[in-house]
């Protein structure tokens, strides 16, 4: 089957694979490409990987279309996604409403799954917040840093630590079996981040990749938005 080639940050992992069938019966095509941290995706369409669409956040889609790599009319916004707590479905959950409270769950876990924190969104704001909360030393052994949000739920769902947490995007979380959504990062260190479709410059089957963000942004695709973790 000849197949759509994107390049996505792992945010949108799970609403891609919602409509992959819509988009299948609508084009004839499947859906191919990567999923990961947004810094290195963007990286990969600049170095010459083949891709059809770029899903990323707003800030990037719209440097690489000023960069040439992306058609400007062809941005849309999909929705905003949150930086979350997570733990292992049989844990307690945690939830925290202040700083304060967020400095003792993490000071508490002896292990803290995050993504990439140079290239990733969610992994980058991590590593700001612990600066912020003045713990980044003290909790710098515990941190497990994996190259996205998807490995880094995974491995958290796999941990035999005795108290684990992971942080990082909604929608990774959800998409994860074995981890649960514990709740939101408290004001002053939350983050919601929007992200954006575009057409690739060089795509190989832009109308079908039109079709993509049309069914990825659609109105009737709004439960399954929400569903896969978006906010909006």
């Amino acid at each position: 089957m000849v197949t759509l080639n994107i390049l996505s940050g792992g945010a949108a992992q799970g609403l891609v694979a919602g409509v992959a069938e819509a988009f299948r019966v609508q084009t004839g095509l499947g859906i191919d490409g990567e999923f990961g941290a947004v810094g290195l995706m963007a990286d990969r369409l600049r170095a010459g990987t083949p891709a059809d669409l770029v899903i990323l956040t707003r800030a990037l889609v719209t440097r690489l279309a000023e960069e040439g790599l992306v058609v400007p009319s062809s941005i849309a916004d999909i929705g905003l996604v949150e930086t979350a707590l997570a733990v292992r479905s049989r844990d307690p959950r945690v939830t925290v409403t202040s700083e304060a409270e967020l400095r003792e769950a993490l000071r508490a876990a002896d292990a803290i799954f995050v993504p990439d924190t140079k290239a990733s969104t969610a992994g980058i704001h991590v590593a700001k917040v612990l600066e912020q909360l003045g713990i980044a030393d003290e909790v710098a052994a515990r941190l497990k840093i994996l190259p996205n949000g998807a490995t880094a739920m995974r491995q958290l769902a796999a941990s035999d630590a005795r108290r684990p947490i992971g942080c990082t995007q909604t929608t990774e979380i959800i998409a994860t079996d074995g981890i649960a959504l514990s709740g939101s990062l408290p004001p002053g260190c939350d983050l919601a981040t929007m992200y954006t479709a575009g057409v690739a410059t060089h795509a190989a089957n832009p109308a079908q990749a039109r079709t993509l963000v049309n069914l990825l942004t659609g109105a009737e695709q709004r439960e399954l938005r929400l569903r896969a973790g978006f906010a909006a």
